[in-house]
């Protein structure tokens, strides 16, 4: 108890000191589906700067006819509305507006359901995509500052894991409108390997302009949105020997930073680490030991994070199975820089060989920065190791405020059994837990489970109204558990956690539908549709509308369908955009393997209310971008 009062005091102390975190300045994110031959479902945000009370009048003007206002008193519940008198035979234009101290304010973008429109509850995104590739992970950012995300798509062809040789096809990233319009396209040539421990792009307004970004590792060959070839086009650094064959283990290696909005490069410089020596990232706490055949060297990751408060930074990492490096760069005035670099060196300390095939960032101390949570240790704002549980490498990471009566963020995660002979049964001694969960700020361990037993996934999340908290569950598991680890429950269907329904508690896809624990399934796709090539969506994000969430997947090679709920809700919040550390869950959803976004609070039935976030929003500037 004393150390909990200790840590409550200490974060109220820093809260009232902390920088405002500067964010995108979105518009309403009015979005309008017709879910039914003469019903349409009207859905928008509430800003994360606005009062909780905030009433809003929801508008719709059939054909060329007079806007008409569709509720007789202000809305001041959920926001989200049904209009169930729409003519499908005309063009339905929806509008909201703010009502402040009684009077209107001016209505929100207009949202256009075409005359005939086909009852469906997605956004159709046509797409532009080369013979032989195919929509993979997308990420999401204001790309030219009007308030409306864009969406950022990598279109992969052949990929390879590092394990195994051979040449791949070469990696392409397209910016499209939500109106299907091609911003632009990107090649990163041929010394950029195709696979999902590659290439790792972060999209996110990394200088305050208004405008996102996107930051990603380039080489020799790379061509931006503009037509400019980055280096040495001629190069071509492939491995031609048989064990190494298509892997890129020399030549030089890049940092570039593009123009959200034209796909420019702006700012390119040595990438940091570089890869040498190629044989030098295992070591302690490494899977299997060592190798010179690119497998453990070229093991990367990414994200953006709020090191000083203000203004995101992007962290490019490389290796976690023994040598880990983080580095951390800022693009300010035209200018990139680099903060600091995290590198754990000879792999003889304890923060080597900790890393997962994913990552996370979380303000862990409350002081309004933020740290890397770098799977079984944490790295500190100013780049300094926090802490180390020593567990080693796992596949799946969850940071919220998952249990209730701890203070402060937890970490759950399941872990793999490495530098072991497993053996038939599965099991080794003493190889550590294989499931754990851990204060994210102190490393003090609350829970090991599966000990000695090698876990190949799990999740934590509130999924089940009965039980305070969340829950969590993992490979094998047997049931749903507890935050303490007690088994309260029926192991569920689906593992991504998601935002779909109207209660506070989270629903899970998985098998290609969206399942409601002890319900059942609650919602599926049209038909043909698929995420990327790990099985999961595109992306998972609050793109629009209210705070629930949207899935897109990607229906054949030539379009991406934006789904979004048409249940009703009279819960209240703000945009979880505007959450920072859902925001930054965004920017690296789409690194290696994908994990969900998690809030910086808990979220459920027994909340009191949401914390208001403390964030600046900024306007689009004019500048050289």
């Amino acid at each position: 108890m004393k150390k909990q009062l200790i840590y409550l005091l200490a974060l109220l102390l820093t809260t009232s000191l902390q920088a405002q975190r500067r964010m995108e300045n979105l518009d309403r994110g009015v979005v309008a589906v017709r879910h039914a031959a003469d019903s349409v479902f009207i859905s928008w945000r509430l800003l994360g700067t606005e009062p909780e009370n905030l009433a809003f009048n929801v508008y719709r003007a059939t054909g060329s006819g007079k806007a008409v206002k569709l509720n007789g008193q202000p809305l001041t519940k959920g926001t989200n509305f049904i209009d169930t008198k729409s003519d499908s035979t005309q063009s339905n234009t929806y509008t909201v507006k703010a009502v402040v101290s009684g009077k209107e304010t001016s209505g929100s973008k207009p949202f256009i359901i075409p005359a005939n429109a086909p009852v469906r509850q997605y956004l159709s995104i046509p797409l532009q995509t080369a013979t032989g590739y195919r929509p993979h992970d997308a990420s999401t950012g204001d790309l030219d500052g009007d308030g409306e995300y864009e969406i950022i798509l990598h279109q992969v062809g052949k990929g390879l894991d590092n394990s195994f040789n051979g040449v791949t096809d070469i990696p392409v990233l397209q910016a499209y409108k939500l109106n299907g319009k091609l911003l632009w396209s990107i090649s990163l040539g041929r010394n950029i390997r195709e696979g999902e421990h590659y290439t790792q792009f972060i999209v996110i307004d990394m200088d305050g302009d208004g405008k996102a970004e996107v930051a990603m590792k380039t080489a020799d060959g790379t061509i931006d949105g503009k037509g400019k070839v980055i280096g040495d086009s001629t190069k071509d650094y492939r491995s031609k020997e048989t064990r190494t064959l298509g892997k890129v283990l020399s030549g030089p290696e890049f940092f570039t930073i593009f123009n959200g909005e034209t796909g420019a490069a702006m700012a390119t410089t040595d990438y940091i680490p570089n890869r040498y020596p190629t044989d030098g990232w295992g070591g302690p706490g490494g899977n299997g030991g060592n190798d010179n055949t690119g497998n453990r060297v070229d093991r990367f990751l990414a994200c953006a994070a709020y090191l000083d408060g203000k203004l995101p930074s992007v962290v490019m990492c490389r290796g976690y199975y023994g040598r880990t490096v983080l580095a951390a760069w800022d693009y300010r005035n035209g200018k990139l820089t680099s903060r600091w670099v995290f590198d754990t060196k000879d792999g003889k300390n304890p923060f080597s060989g900790q890393g997962n095939h994913n990552l996370t960032v979380a303000d862990v101390d409350g002081d309004g920065k933020d740290e890397i949570v770098y799977g079984a240790m944490v790295v500190d704002d100013n780049g300094k190791g926090l802490f180390s549980t020593g567990f080693r490498h796992g596949d799946a990471l969850h940071v919220s405020d998952l249990d209730l009566t701890k203070p402060g963020l937890e970490v759950f995660g399941p872990h793999e059994i490495e530098d072991h002979s497993k053996g038939d049964s599965g099991y080794v001694k003493d190889a550590g837990p294989g499931v754990a969960v851990y204060s994210a700020r102190t490393g003090e361990v609350y829970f090991k489970g599966a000990i000695d037993t090698d876990v190949g996934g799990g999740t934590a999340e509130n999924i089940d109204p009965d039980n305070p908290g969340a829950e969590m569950w993992w490979s094998n598991s047997g049931g749903v558990h507890s935050m303490k680890g007690e088994k309260i429950g029926p192991e569920p269907t689906g593992s991504w956690p998601i935002w779909w329904d109207g209660d506070l508690t989270r629903e899970l896809m998985g098998g290609g539908r969206i399942n409601k624990y002890k319900v059942g399934t609650i919602w599926s796709p049209s038909g043909g549709e698929r995420g990327n090539q790990r099985g999961g969506a595109n992306l998972v994000a609050d793109l629009f509308g209210d705070w629930r969430e949207e899935i897109i997947l990607s229906a054949g090679t030539k379009e991406l369908r934006v789904y979004t709920t048409v249940i009703p809700t009279t819960h209240r919040l703000y945009t979880l955009m505007h959450d920072p550390q859902y925001r930054l869950s965004i920017a690296w959803q789409n690194v290696a393997y994908n994990q969900p976004p998690h809030l910086s609070f808990y979220l459920g039935e027994e909340m009191k209310k949401a914390p208001r976030p403390h964030i600046q929003i900024v306007k689009k500037q004019s500048s050289a971008n």
